[in-house]
């Protein structure tokens, strides 16, 4: 009979990605498998996961809202219609396990799945793991890290080093740099920056590239800028009479494969999808991570790498005087570049999605 298996969690790439990566995988080891999403009403997952050729279900269940306290009254209740719903997707869809990947859907799903004795796995992203992730650990089969020393979060004998699972074709660059600046109508013969602040963009990367414009052109170096479609018009309006050739602005990157191979410095914000392709495209990389997410676990994040000298990191509030000026100096120094782009690339672990699929698979084999 084919094994039946439920993945919970979502409201930006960085959960979903991974989340239909697990489930490629589960279907490549068992093609027979049936696999149901569960999500949040309203986020991004509602529409990503049926375009990759999923069903999904929706849960009514939101975060806390930290700038208005009154908005949270209705919270309890929505947590309570959230368990009520899950349990009843759990029991209906004879669910055999279930993997929580983060984001709001993840909460409910897991601890009701763990209330009704179901086996679940935990695909803990950041190397600071969440309040709920915290508790949900306590009952879950296995956790699935992609840092080192989450002991200190979870049960040391369930947790896995497995890395977080990546979009395979993003990060397939070999061989591909010259078609790459053919295609983006840049330069052979220059170096090339990208600057990535995800599909929404970050406003402190646009505003930090923005000021350093002259200098970059000054420098002669080409800049593949990303600024989110969120900040596109308002960036091209007042920037397109006077960006030279060199700077090609866009909303979002339909090829990032394309942009890895082209870039020789990497300017991102520190989310954990993003560093894990980053260390398998393995190039010199300045992260900026954002304050703007839960227990600033970006900024953990990029100091998990800062410590093994695998990138450099611009703190959010400095980065309009100070990250251009470190990107030109680390264009000047290419040892520092090989450095960085070996020290990142021993912290791959590419086959993320296989390993995981692989636990879940044995998971529920040994419970029968």
């Amino acid at each position: 009979m084919a094994h039946r298996v439920i993945i919970s969690g979502g409201g930006t790439g960085g959960h979903i990605f991974p989340a239909i990566a697990i489930a490629n995988a589960l279907k490549n080891l068992s093609p027979d498998i049936e696999i149901l999403f569960v999500g949040a009403n309203g986020k991004m997952e509602m529409e990503r996961v049926p375009a990759a050729g999923y069903e999904i279900v929706g849960l009514d269940i939101v975060g806390i809202n930290r700038q208005s306290l009154l908005k949270n009254i209705s919270l309890p209740f929505k947590m309570l219609k959230s368990l009520w719903k899950a349990r009843k997707v759990l029991k209906e869809f004879k669910a055999e396990a279930a993997i929580g990947v983060g984001g709001y859907a993840s909460g409910p799903l897991l601890m009701m799945a763990n209330m009704m004795g179901l086996p679940t796995v935990i695909q803990e992203q950041n190397s600071f793991a969440g309040v709920t992730n915290k508790k949900l650990g306590a009952k879950a089969k296995k956790i699935c890290v992609a840092y080192e020393g989450m002991e200190r979060f979870f049960p040391a004998d369930r947790v896995l080093l497995t890395g977080n699972p990546i979009r395979k074709s993003s990060v397939a660059i070999e061989g591909k740099r010259e078609e790459a600046i053919h295609a983006f109508g840049l330069d052979l013969d220059k170096k090339t920056l990208l600057v990535t602040g995800g599909s929404l963009g970050a406003l402190t990367l646009n505003d930090s590239i923005k000021a350093g414009l002259e200098k970059l052109v000054a420098a002669g170096i080409q800049v593949i800028w990303q600024c989110g479609s969120y900040y596109y018009e308002k960036l091209n309006a007042e920037l397109a009479d006077h960006l030279p050739e060199s700077i090609k602005l866009m909303p979002f990157l339909e090829r990032m494969d394309y942009a890895y191979a082209a870039a020789d410095v990497i300017v991102a914000r520190a989310g954990a999808g993003t560093i894990s392709e980053l260390c398998v495209v393995g190039k010199p990389v300045v992260l900026v991570p954002s304050p703007n997410v839960a227990d600033d676990h970006q900024t953990k994040n990029a100091n998990a790498l800062v410590e093994k000298d695998a990138a450099l990191m611009v703190k959010d509030n400095v980065a309009r005087e100070e990250l251009v000026p470190t990107v030109l100096a680390l264009f000047q120094d290419e040892s520092k570049q090989k450095e960085l782009g070996e020290h990142i690339l021993k912290l791959a672990l590419a086959d993320a999605d296989e390993v995981i699929a692989q636990e879940v698979l044995s998971i529920i084999e040994n419970r029968k």
